[in-house]
Order: C-alpha cells, then sequence, then structure tokens
C-alpha cells in the first residue's frame, strides 16, 4: 500500500511553491513541465515506499541501482522497463540533487553500485525511459540532458527549505 502526498496537501503546496520559485529566479528555468515534475518527485519521495519502488520477481525491495537496471533489462514488457528506467532516474536525481551527503553510504564498499556514477546512470536512465515512449517520453529525455542542472536545482530548493522556519521535511534515511 502505498500513501501518495495529493497536490492539495501543503507539503506538496511547499514543494511545488520552493521548486517553482528556485528554477525562477535562481536558475532562469520556467519550464512548467520540467518543474513540475521535480516539484512532484519531491513530494513523491517524502515516503519511503516511493523511494523503495522497485521490486524484484519474489516482490523484495531492491535497493541498488545495479540491481534496478538489472530488473529494467529482464523486464518481459516494455511498460516495466520503461518505469524501472524511469525510477532509477527519479531515484538518482534525488539523492544526487537533495542529499548529495548520503550517496557515498548509498555506494558503500559492501555495495555494487560503489561501481557506477549515480549521475551517468541518472541521465542514462532517463534517455532509456524516453526512447521506450509514454507520456512523458519527452520529458524524460529532456530530464536526461538536463540531470546537473536539475540536481543543482534540487540542491537549491533544499537550501531554501532549510532557511526557513517551520516544519522540515524528513531528512535522508541514512545517519
Amino acid at each position: 500500500m502505498t500513501h501518495e502526498i495529493v497536490e492539495s496537501h501543503p507539503l506538496h503546496r511547499l514543494f511545488r511553491g520552493l521548486t517553482e520559485y528556485t528554477f525562477a529566479a535562481e536558475l532562469g528555468v520556467a519550464d512548467p513541465n520540467l518543474v513540475g515534475y521535480i516539484a512532484d518527485l519531491l513530494a513523491r519521495f517524502v515516503t519511503a515506499a516511493a523511494i523503495w519502488k522497485v521490486r524484484d520477481n519474489q516482490g523484495r525491495i531492491v535497493s541498488e541501482v545495479v540491481s534496478m537496471l538489472a530488473e529494467a533489462e529482464s523486464a518481459a514488457d516494455v511498460d516495466r522497463r520503461r518505469e524501472c528506467h524511469r525510477h532509477v532516474g527519479d531515484y538518482t536525481l534525488f539523492w544526487t540533487g537533495v542529499y548529495p551527503e548520503a550517496v557515498p553510504k548509498l555506494q558503500a564498499s559492501h555495495s555494487i553500485d560503489r561501481l557506477i556514477n549515480y549521475q551517468e546512470q541518472g541521465k542514462r536512465s532517463y534517455y532509456l525511459a524516453g526512447t521506450l515512449g509514454g507520456d512523458e517520453a519527452n520529458l524524460l529525455r529532456r530530464l536526461s540532458v538536463e540531470f546537473e542542472l536539475c540536481a543543482f536545482g534540487l540542491s537549491r530548493v533544499r537550501r531554501e527549505w532549510e532557511r526557513r522556519e517551520g516544519p522540515k521535511p524528513l531528512g535522508p534515511i541514512f545517519s
């Protein structure tokens, strides 16, 4: 069972406002589709279920990017392949942009992910997801091209929410 943050929820509205402000005012990016996707990503990834969305054939959580890529490549249908690649893009963008200090822990010496570059894999996965069709194909390909800019933008969004007073979004899962 997943718990999604609906668009009318105050946290979702906060992410939308911070993302729109940061991307437009600081980065000069006024693309509603791209900025909306980034804000929705933040709202989706509030729940652990969304972060650990990819499951293997036995229903176990797939927590490493390399294993997520293997799930994508072994998928029997194009929708599953696209969703796995999209998730790898989302996952790597989230961690490299919002919590870059957690990436070394995600790529610890015991993890197969120590052998990959999160940004390169994120860009590649968004591109592959975009080539597999679907309603968001053009946007996913754009996220591939603009990955570094979006990661930087997410770091600025985090800085902005930390600067504000009041309830703070949850911190990284790793301590």
